[in-house]
């Protein structure tokens, strides 16, 4: 475990603290403080074009696969699931609205697209979610990956609480091109507080596209999802039909 905790550390190193963001409050958060957003507003250009999140993994949409894995997540003692959910969609956004009604619930789900037509990428989208989110935090999750852990939520809020964080973010494993397996920061896995929207906004009419780039201008936390019993599958994305089918397996 000596490794994870290097690069957990060397993660956390390249995140200096600032003062652009306010202080936290002094209540404790709970699931229920938490808007999750399903980022499905991507081109989808290495699956030919296609509208990924609609994309069928054992016979539903991912992005209904990622809708029913935020309504099942387990909060243990924070409490409750998470208030309600977003999803960033640039195309078919009928399509999603009633997948995330048929999940969670009318009323419980927006639909919103990124600002521009750029397709600008995960901070476009976590700009949009912001834009309407309403709680004080916001989770993230990619429409791509459909066995993400049902406790992450739960994880990366006491992580967020214990750093006294602007973000917590998942580091999950992954083979390098020399077959070893180390930790790595999956940024799309993450959890916010809503207070961060400022600095993001400023940043992206700044011309930033980064995600690296304008999280290091935060508070973060690296939560390591390599315990005994964690799926090291956890986190894996379809970015071909080919990896999908895999994933299917």
């Amino acid at each position: 475990m000596q490794a994870t905790k290097s690069v957990v550390n060397h993660f956390s190193s390249r995140m200096p603290k600032t003062e652009s963001v306010p202080a936290h409050p002094a209540h404790a958060p709970s699931l229920q403080d938490i808007t999750a957003l399903v980022l499905a507003g991507g081109r989808g250009m290495r699956m030919g074009g296609v509208d990924k999140g609609l994309q069928l993994f054992n016979g539903l949409p991912m992005a209904q696969h990622a809708l029913q894995r935020l309504q099942a997540q387990q909060g243990g003692a924070l409490g409750g699931a998470v208030a309600q959910a977003i999803v960033n969609a640039n195309r078919n956004p009928e399509v999603y609205r009633a997948l995330g009604e048929a999940t969670l619930g009318a009323g419980r789900v927006q639909v919103v697209p990124d600002r521009d037509s750029e397709f600008a990428g995960p901070l476009a989208g976590f700009q949009a979610g912001l834009d309407v989110c309403a709680t004080p935090l916001m989770l993230t999750v990619p429409c791509d990956s459909p066995l993400f852990p049902l406790d992450m939520a739960q994880r990366l809020l006491a992580a967020l609480l214990q750093a006294d964080a602007d973000m917590a973010v998942v580091m999950a494993p992954e083979a390098g091109r020399d077959g070893q397996i180390t930790l790595r920061a999956q940024p799309v896995f993450c959890l916010m507080r809503t207070a961060v929207a400022p600095g993001l906004h400023a940043f992206l009419s700044s011309g930033g596209r980064k995600v690296d780039a304008w999280t290091a201008t935060l508070r973060c936390t690296a939560v390591p999802f390599d315990a005994l019993g964690d799926d090291p599958r956890a986190f894996a994305n379809a970015n071909t039909l080919d990896e999908l089918r895999q994933l299917e397996t």
